[in-house]
Order: structure tokens, then C-alpha cells, then sequence
């Protein structure tokens, strides 16, 4: 009996895309890199058409750019980029802190915002470098997807692959705070003060602005 391939029952656009994603943010792809279809489907061993389907999924969450003539690149990301990314996050997520504060707090998208916590949490107190950033992104987003407002996901969804690579980038940043931060986010959110997550919310992603903008000085363009 053969053994298995790793990425067996995943679909081969999955495997693509985690893929592709992982080398963007470890620098394997760096900034302004070509992403072209061909090449990737060989080293990957799959056709062309789930590596352009990963490709724009990947654009949508901002860390490829697609262009009619070049075709696929690593978006080049600048300290601009960065300081935007902030004040969107400002507007989107202390929102959303509010209002998933007033939703159903024993419903399946609270349940599994717990999950995305006890995650985060686990791969901070193992120290797991490479999978803090997408543990907390993937909390950040669940806190929006509690509040139940669609437009909000979508709104909020061309920033994820942003924000992770962020998070990926400033890795020297304090993960055992960032957690901190978290839990007194949730306990706000689960005690449905919608002022208090608000607040949390606004200190929390502030907070990480300088440090995140002076770590990253060293090494993104200014624009």
C-alpha cells in the first residue's frame, strides 16, 4: 500500500495557496518578486489552474499584486502601506470590538472565537515563532466575524494577508503582551461592554503602531 502524500484530501488550490503564502512572508518570494504560473505549478506538481486561483486569493488578502502584462508579484509593501494598514485596522476593528460585544455570546461564531484564543494562546506559551502571526490574525478576524456583519468580513478581508506578514515582520515584538492584550480584548467582548472592547480595541492596535513602524524602518521603503 502506498503512503500517502502530505497535503492528501487537501485540495490542490489550498496547497497552493499555503504554500505560496508562506514563502511570501518567510522572504523566500521577496518584494516585487515574479509569481509566474508555470513555474510554480512544476515545483509544486499540480496543474496551472489551482496555482491562478491561489493567486488571487492571495491578491484579495494584499500580498500579490496582478497585473494584465507582468502577471503575478509579491506586492512591494512600504512603511506607507503599514501606517495605512493601522488606521484602517482603527476603523474596522474597534468597530467590530463594539459590536461583537453586543452579539449572541453563546453562539457557534463565539465559540469558535474561544477555539482561535485558546490557539493563539497555546502557540505563544510554546513560543512557536512561525505560527503566532497567523494564530493572531486569525483572531483578529474572528472577532469581526462575531459581530455577524458581512459587509465588515469584506471589508476587512484584503487586509488579513497584510496583516499577518506585519506580524511576521515584527516577530521581535513581545508575543506574551500581544496575548495579554487579547484576553483583556475577549473579557471585554464577553462581558458585552461594548465601550470597554472599543476602547481595548483602539489601546491595543495604537499600541502596537510605533513600535511595529520603527521596527520596520530598518527594512521597508518609506513609500
Amino acid at each position: 500500500m502506498s503512503t500517502p502524500r502530505p497535503d492528501a484530501g487537501a485540495s490542490h488550490v489550498a496547497h497552493a495557496e499555503h504554500t505560496i503564502r508562506a514563502r511570501v512572508l518567510d522572504g523566500t518570494y521577496p518584494p516585487g518578486a515574479r509569481l509566474r504560473e508555470r513555474e510554480l505549478s512544476e515545483a509544486l506538481g499540480f496543474s496551472r489552474i489551482p496555482v491562478r486561483e491561489a493567486l488571487t486569493r492571495l491578491a484579495a488578502e494584499g500580498l500579490v499584486e496582478l497585473s494584465p502584462r507582468r502577471g503575478a508579484s509579491v506586492r512591494r509593501l512600504s512603511l506607507r502601506d503599514v501606517a495605512e494598514l493601522f488606521d484602517l485596522r482603527l476603523s474596522l476593528e474597534v468597530f467590530a470590538a463594539r459590536r461583537a460585544a453586543e452579539a449572541d455570546p453563546e453562539g457557534p461564531a463565539a465559540a469558535r472565537l474561544g477555539e482561535l484564543m485558546e490557539n493563539a494562546e497555546d502557540v505563544t506559551r510554546r513560543g512557536a515563532v512561525s505560527e503566532i502571526p497567523a494564530a493572531n490574525t486569525a483572531l483578529h478576524a474572528g472577532i469581526v466575524e462575531l459581530t455577524g456583519n458581512k459587509l465588515l468580513q469584506t471589508a476587512l478581508q484584503p487586509s488579513l494577508g497584510l496583516m499577518q506578514w506585519v506580524f511576521t515582520l515584527t516577530g521581535n515584538l513581545d508575543p506574551a503582551v500581544q496575548c495579554a492584550e487579547h484576553r483583556d480584548l475577549l473579557a471585554a467582548i464577553r462581558a458585552g461592554n461594548a465601550e470597554l472592547a472599543g476602547a481595548v480595541a483602539y489601546a491595543h492596535i495604537e499600541r502596537g503602531r510605533r513600535p511595529s513602524l520603527d521596527t520596520l524602518a530598518r527594512i521597508l521603503p518609506a513609500e
